[in-house]
């Protein structure tokens, strides 16, 4: 039951349905609260609703119940510095870093976490304070208001602000009615240096290969994939990741949008009819056999009542008779005119078949 509450829960939070998502987990926690990984998520949904310290509360918990488990100190300082609370963070970023040491992100927060507490102890400021002294003329040192000034201006910017690095390998994506498939373009990477994680909706991709730049790509997904049956190679001049999709639906992009409508849903089994269809002198096979065992069928299942019905009967035994049985049917409809029908040869090759009226009529001869 718990674990059904959890792929709820997740998927929930994929949606973007926060509030629902705590609610489930809460429910799951309620059955097996010895589970750390319930306490990590629902962390991460507080974190997304902005409740910072119920976020905090849950990564405790979950570093109680499991103190291997890094995205919990990831969890921890993402809501303690949001709360402004670096040196928290920062001590959290410091355990998780020795916990996955191929994480790049700790070591990221944990460079934020290092300027916004030099932020705070004045450090930073101090330093621009005596960049611009050393440049004032002496006669105006003594103008304390004038020094202070150029310290105020750089306030709103107490630390240099660095623009994010350039990608260090180039992506791209095509798809097929039940696939996506990503490629990155990445030389020369052994794939010991490669590692690929799957979501209900998220990808990850780390490539820490010796003397380049760490790199790292997780996209939330425009659409659900089966993780089960994700798999990716890495090639001489590429990694090829192909992702089932869990729905056959047509993505926009990759990487999830809010601006696109519904999706468009892709019939499976017209997928050849996207082919150019050429015009062909050759002409079509039909099977002859098959189509008249279907007409024969559907004649045998045909429904009739009346006369219909009563000459579908002789007709019936007509077609499965022998031949005497068929000559001495035609024989006595011929003779009788249409009134007597018999299946006994023998009787009726013998001698002329008189007619034989329903009762209440009478035979006539008819001239020509």
């Amino acid at each position: 039951m718990a674990s059904d509450l959890e792929i709820k829960a997740k998927e929930a939070f994929i949606d973007d349905h926060f509030e629902l998502a705590v609610e489930l987990y809460s429910q799951a926690i309620e059955l097996n609260p010895n589970n750390a990984e319930f306490y990590a998520d629902r962390a991460q949904a507080n974190i997304k609703l902005n409740n910072l310290p119920e976020a905090v509360a849950d990564s405790n918990k979950a570093i109680e119940l499991e103190p291997s488990m890094s995205k919990a100190y990831l969890r921890k300082a993402t809501a303690c510095m949001k709360l402004e609370e670096y040196q928290t963070a920062k001590a959290a970023l410091e355990t998780g870093a020795l916990l996955a040491p191929g994480e790049s992100r700790f070591s990221k927060l944990i460079k934020e976490c290092e300027e916004r507490v030099a932020e705070e102890t004045g450090e930073l400021p101090k330093q621009t304070v005596e960049e611009v002294t050393t440049n004032v003329e002496p006669s105006k040192e003594v103008e304390p208001a004038k020094e202070a000034e150029p310290a105020k201006e750089a306030e709103p910017e107490p630390f240099p602000v660095v623009a994010p690095p350039k990608p260090t390998y180039r992506h791209e994506f095509y798809q097929k009615p039940e696939e996506v498939v990503v490629t990155i373009f990445a030389k020369g990477i052994p794939r010991e240096c490669v590692s690929v994680d799957y979501g209900l909706q998220f990808l990850s991709v780390a490539i820490d290969a010796p003397g380049k730049d760490p790199y790292n790509f997780q996209p939330r997904l425009f659409g659900k994939i089966i993780p089960d049956k994700c798999r990716y190679e890495v090639m001489s001049t590429k990694i090829e990741i192909r992702l089932p999709k869990a729905e056959p639906i047509q993505w926009a992009s990759l990487e999830f949008t809010r601006e696109v409508a519904v999706p468009q849903r892709v019939n499976l089994p017209s997928v050849t009819a996207e082919r150019p269809v050429y015009p062909s002198s050759k002409p079509k096979r039909v099977d002859w056999d098959k189509l008249e065992a279907q007409v024969k069928k559907e004649e045998k299942d045909e429904k009739l009542d009346g006369d219909a019905a009563l000459n579908k009967f002789f007709r019936d035994i007509y077609q499965d008779a022998d031949e005497d049985t068929r000559r001495a049917m035609q024989k006595s409809f011929v003779e009788s005119n249409g009134t007597v029908l018999s299946t006994n040869w023998k009787e009726v090759g013998a001698k002329k078949v008189e007619g034989s009226p329903p009762d209440g009529m009478e035979m006539r001869k008819w001239e020509y």
